[in-house]
């Protein structure tokens, strides 16, 4: 149905293209904003809880004592969570095997696509600090990075789509959802780069960042790898607005426990231009993620401290020990080789200081080998985890 068709200004249009044998309407959508406007009265309160939980998160990471170390694992629980939307298989620890040369327990591609994830946020956060904008060139450099390696690398990576992709499905003529035909996509994505530039007093910024992400997922302007970048987007957003000091929101946890209504909501505005009932999910899980960040992080700081302490009573033994306590915060998988090297000590110090941590009960050596161990911040990880299991 078109707009004029509809009555509604707020729905796209449907172009007919012919794909091999058969013809199909593809969705172009209407550019942001939303025409009529969105309606904010109902949501003015929960924008407002929104938007105060996220300062509480990002008030408490201003007075964190190594806020990189909290960055450096909220980046990869983020990274889990958004790939185990998109069917990968790979947990936490999965993941920080990998990142330690170790054997995961998953298939490698599935371990490098989560990799693939954290390289790209990093990439992006990184060009943003150093004052380059959030533009389109940025978005398809975020991709080329996203895709550079395992499963996709072969989808264009950095390249706007030159061909009819499609969702669910086996070709475009049984698809649940067609986006833009491809020589469209160009335009429409330059059109939402304005929306997101655009200065708007009547568009907060946490609306601009629900319209955004969803506009992103219904041009769908790569071959592969969408779902992973509109949500980084959210993330990059509210980085470069200054909203948050780093990415410590994991909205894709939110996305990903109610992944049906998720993906129902996307549909409903495509459908029927429900913009509204789409934001007031979306600040409901700003809310309650940076909640449940903030809670985390307090959790994690009073833990250390609790160990810290336990640490400190051993006497001579605990200056090693601290070194190599102090390193598990940010690996909390490691083997008593890396472990000696990362930090500059002998083997032999390590391995002490690591077996005393054992003994402690801080660590637990996950292998049962005599050689080649490996040993993990048990109660740390398991923090980390929560809400990481892969979706079956």
């Amino acid at each position: 149905m078109s707009a004029v068709e509809g009555q509604n200004p707020r729905l796209g249009r449907y172009i007919t293209k012919h794909y091999g044998e058969e013809d199909v309407r593809a969705f172009v959508p209407s550019p942001l904003p939303a025409d009529p406007p969105i309606r904010l009265e109902a949501l003015q309160r929960l924008l407002e809880q929104a938007n105060q939980s996220l300062g509480r998160l990002d008030g408490l990471a201003s007075v964190l004592p190594n806020l990189p170390l909290f960055i450096y694992a909220y980046v990869r629980k983020e990274a889990v969570l958004s790939s185990q939307i998109e069917g990968t298989q790979s947990s936490l620890s999965d993941l920080l095997l990998f990142e330690n040369d170790e054997a995961p327990g998953v298939p490698l591609n599935d371990v490098q696509e989560v990799s693939n994830y954290v390289a790209a946020l990093n990439h992006g956060l990184e060009r943003l600090r150093g004052g380059f904008p959030l533009s389109l060139r940025l978005i398809r450099e975020i991709h080329a990075v996203l895709l550079a390696k395992g499963r996709g690398s072969e989808k264009q990576p950095g390249e706007f789509r030159h061909s009819q992709n499609w969702i669910g499905g086996t070709r475009p003529g049984t698809a649940a959802f067609v986006p833009p035909p491809p020589e469209m996509v160009s335009d429409c994505m330059s059109s939402l780069e304005r929306f997101l530039h655009e200065e708007r007093q009547d568009l907060p910024l946490l609306i601009k960042a629900g319209l955004g992400h969803v506009q992103f997922e219904t041009i769908h302007p790569f071959l592969d790898g969408n779902g992973r970048l509109g949500r980084l987007l959210i993330t990059f957003l509210l980085c470069a607005a200054g909203v948050l000091r780093g990415p410590i929101l994991y909205l894709s946890l939110y996305f990903k426990q109610h992944r049906a209504e998720y993906y129902d909501l996307l549909d409903g505005v495509r459908a029927k231009g429900d913009w509204e009932t789409w934001l007031e999910f979306f600040l409901s899980g700003v809310r309650e993620t940076a909640e449940q960040a903030a809670t985390t992080a307090r959790r994690i700081l009073s833990m250390f401290e609790e160990h810290r302490r336990k640490i400190e009573t051993l006497g001579r033994p605990a200056a090693s020990m601290l070194r190599v306590f102090e390193h598990m915060q940010r690996n909390p998988i490691l083997s008593i080789p890396v472990a000696a090297d990362r930090i500059g000590i002998s083997a032999p110090t390590a391995a002490k200081s690591m077996e005393h941590l054992q003994k402690l009960g801080i660590l637990r050596e996950i292998t049962g080998r005599q050689r080649h161990r490996l040993f993990v911040y048990n109660a740390y990880l398991t923090i980390l985890s929560e809400g990481t299991e892969p979706l079956r």
